[in-house]
């Protein structure tokens, strides 16, 4: 028998939300594994996501099917190929602008200063991309523009996260950042964040900064929230884990 017109809407709308739950479930389930894990039992893919365990193992069966995930001979779970291939598929139409340019953007538009985005290149590091400040008065630096490598906030971090040995960069790795007043240039000064890519690969710094008769110490330690939040925006876009900005953008503004 035919079920009335509304019933058969109220049908589908249930089964349309146990669909997406089934898909919400089997996407916490993947997100429980981190960068640090070779695998996880059940025990813990369940206490990592809050689901019962009956739950989990339905779900593992689909997500072993589709081989994104591995069950290992011991009873514990790994990511599988799928997974892999996923990624590579995203790395391969990722395209750098348009993931950093709106991002930069934005940070501008909040702080009405420069954004750059800098990359290392051997002993130096070389301007990527800029989006100018809303001020007239700003510092010059173009696109294309190479400065030294250790010197400035930007060049600073990205030593730091190319193993630079001492200090500041054992104190840039626990804190994610770099605030620098004169350090390149008596007249500037600027706040940088690493930029990371899939496998922790180190991509490049983001950095805010401005003439040091306006953007003073005490703005950009204001600004350093700002900044490791839109550094951990750009790390999950190019697609790797940005917990370590996450929670250095957190303790920012207790940090000195």
């Amino acid at each position: 028998m035919d079920l009335p017109a509304n019933s058969a809407d109220a049908e589908i709308r249930r089964a349309s939300a146990d669909g997406v739950a089934a898909l919400d479930r089997a996407i916490a389930i993947l997100d429980a594994f981190t960068a640090a894990d070779r695998s996880l039992s059940l025990a813990e893919i369940a206490a990592r996501t809050g689901l019962y365990k009956s739950t989990i193992l339905r779900l593992a069966n689909s997500l072993l099917r589709g081989q994104l995930l591995e069950r290992l001979d011991d009873g514990r779970y790994r990511v599988g190929p799928a997974a892999f291939r996923l990624g590579a598929l995203y790395q391969r139409s990722v395209v750098a602008v348009d993931i950093l340019l709106p991002i930069m953007r934005e940070l501008s538009e909040r702080s009405w200063e420069s954004v750059a985005f800098y990359v290392r290149s051997g002993d130096v590091r070389t301007c990527l991309y800029r989006v100018e400040s809303k001020h007239p008065i700003r510092y010059t630096i173009r696109e294309g523009d190479v400065l030294p490598l250790l010197a400035g906030s930007g060049g600073r971090v990205l030593a730091a996260f190319s193993g630079q040995q001492g200090e500041p960069y054992e104190t840039i790795r626990k804190t994610c950042n770099c605030l620098a007043v004169g350090d390149r240039d008596p007249e500037t000064a600027g706040v940088s964040a690493p930029v990371f890519g899939p496998g922790h690969v180190l991509l490049g710094a983001l950095t805010l900064a401005g003439p040091s008769t306006r953007v003073d110490a005490a703005f950009l330690q204001r600004m350093k929230r700002p900044l490791l939040e839109a550094a951990a925006r750009a790390t999950r876009a190019f697609g790797e884990d940005a917990s370590m900005l996450e929670q250095a953008s957190l303790a920012a503004d207790a940090l000195p």
